[in-house]
């Protein structure tokens, strides 16, 4: 069963970071419409914390049902989920928020929508290769 689940959590991780790389294209594709782009903002807002929570509870359910030690990697999860959640909210609450009419605005909405992204994609990569150390015994955390 432990297996599976991490198993299952890995495979969530690998989808939602080609999801984060295709969300490099929605200020791209909606340059020529605010709207649009404020619109398939929020969809990705909802579909990115949909992948948060799937992977989270993955990762709670192997945790719980394999008797895995509550250590450090687990911490580190857990602080990553907080700020990546953060960072899509915070995201999508400027863009929300903000007059994209203007031409100046929506310049700058579309370039932080490409910079948070890009620090999620980071971020992810980062921990997946934490964990592969980890999983190979180069590292003990």
């Amino acid at each position: 069963m432990i297996e599976t689940m991490l198993l299952i959590h890995s495979i969530l991780i690998k989808a939602f970071l080609a999801f984060l790389v295709l969300g490099l294209f929605i200020p791209k594709a909606t340059a020529s419409n605010p709207l649009k782009f404020r619109k398939a903002s929020f969809i990705y807002t909802m579909i990115f914390q949909t992948f948060m929570t799937m992977i989270a509870f993955a990762g709670v359910v192997a945790l719980v049902a394999g008797d895995l030690p509550f250590g450090i990697s687990t911490i580190i999860m857990i602080v990553v989920f907080a700020i990546m959640m953060t960072l899509e909210i915070i995201k999508f609450k400027k863009i929300k928020k903000a007059n994209l009419e203007d031409e100046s605005t929506f310049a700058t909405m579309r370039s932080s929508f490409i910079k948070i992204d890009i620090v999620n994609i980071v971020i992810v990569i980062i921990m997946v290769v934490l964990m592969i150390l980890k999983a190979k015994g180069v590292i003990s955390i």
